[in-house]
């Protein structure tokens, strides 16, 4: 027969362990709270209009104010030129879209200048495209995940208000990038996680080796970030903040890669806690190091796609980089190990490698919390629980045996 009480008392330690790490993070997150007004950024930044163009001439066209202390008056505003020569010598120079009557665009706004030269094209307005994608996205979620579709979408919310209220005005504040990253990515993962996946063991361990792995991952970004002795003030989105030079840099490129691993993180801890679960139901009485192992063979799989789909995501993002230098005469070597470059790698490892490491780490958890026989480690017996329900085929891996 067999012991029910290890995974048991293991499941007890575990549980205390991520109370425990639960409890530090909204204690670091209360010590980090951004307090008081944000650091002078320096001049005003310069107000932005709303405005829909009614005319196009030429290098010009006429708008009409939707927005702003002059909204209803026409205005006419020069389109700007897109010379290489301007570009190449530092000029801001915006890329503007072919415009045609009733387009809605974004004009900046300088009140100082003369009214000739006062408004000029900033951008085009996104904001209604963008909330019906956004729209589409939540109906596909809730179509196809149903309560759990909305439990993962009210996750989503909460952990872009955690970014929002305590991760970027404590950056901006000038707290210590990695405190704040830990703090804030913890939280995160404790509200995504169980209101998606529900207040249970299964959902417990799956945490246990996400916090794991956000650790390792942190603390292999801040290794490599000093090893390559990256400033990241390669990055023009860096050097562009007003408070620039004030800012822990190094400290903000640690903390996105740390959060940019939270979510690939989640899914493949949750997956490793089905796959055990699944085993342990189909063989109650499967050694916990079989167990693991049989677990860790199929997270292998799962880990390979992952690891491919993360390595692909970060390289298109940096793709438009790539034909920017790919235009010069610089040799490929110098390109790849240029700041730049490099940052885009050192995500790109950092992230896979911490992903890698999530699965036998979590599947170790599972093997041993969920361990041999004890089907009463199930926590509160949700039927969407990844202990209680797991995909089917997995059965026949050890049944029989």
């Amino acid at each position: 027969m067999p012991n029910r009480a290890a995974p048991r008392r293991s499941a007890r330690v575990l549980t205390v362990a991520v109370v425990i790490v639960g409890a530090l993070a909204v204690l670091g997150a209360m010590a980090l709270w951004p307090r008081g007004d944000a650091p002078d950024a320096g001049p005003t930044a310069p107000g932005y209009v709303d405005a829909t163009v009614t005319a196009v001439d030429g290098g010009s066209f006429t708008a009409e104010l939707t927005s702003g202390p002059d909204r209803g008056d026409t205005v006419e505003v020069a389109l700007p030129t897109d010379e290489p020569g301007e570009a190449a010598a530092g000029g801001r120079v915006e890329a503007v879209p072919d415009l045609e009557v009733g387009d809605e665009v974004v004009l900046l706004d300088v009140a100082s200048s003369p009214q000739r030269y006062r408004y000029s094209f900033a951008d085009i307005q996104r904001g209604s495209s963008l909330l019906w994608l956004a729209a589409v996205f939540v109906l596909v979620v809730v179509a196809f995940g149903r309560w759990r579709g909305v439990r993962s979408l009210v996750g989503l919310a909460a952990g872009g208000a955690i970014l929002l209220a305590f991760l970027v005005p404590a950056l901006l504040r000038d707290k210590p990038a990695v405190p704040v990253v830990l703090a804030a990515t913890a939280i995160m993962a404790f509200v995504a996680l169980y209101l998606a996946h529900g207040v249970n063991l299964g959902t417990t361990v799956a945490l246990a080796g996400t916090l794991a792995s956000l650790a390792l991952t942190c603390g292999l970004a801040l290794l490599a970030v000093e090893v390559t002795e990256l400033t990241a003030l390669a990055d023009g989105r860096a050097r562009a903040l007003p408070l620039g030079q004030a800012l822990d840099l190094r400290g903000l490129l640690v903390a996105g890669i740390v959060v940019g691993a939270l979510g690939v993180l989640d899914d493949v801890t949750v997956s490793q806690v089905s796959i055990v679960a699944a085993l342990r139901r189909a063989n109650p009485g499967l050694p916990r190091r079989v167990l693991y192992l049989e677990a860790t063979r199929v997270g292998r799989d799962h880990m390979a796609s992952t690891v491919n789909t993360l390595v692909l995501a970060y390289a298109g993002a940096a793709l438009p980089l790539l034909l920017l230098f790919a235009q010069g005469d610089q040799p490929a070597g110098r390109l790849v190990t240029g700041e730049l470059i490099s940052v885009e790698i050192v995500r790109m490892l950092v992230g896979a490698i911490g992903l890698v490491a999530s699965v036998p780490v979590t599947t170790a958890l599972a093997a041993l919390v969920l361990g041999p026989g004890d089907r009463d480690a199930r926590g509160n017996g949700d039927r969407d629980d990844p202990v209680d329900r797991a995909p089917a085929h997995l059965a026949g891996l050890t049944r029989g045996g």
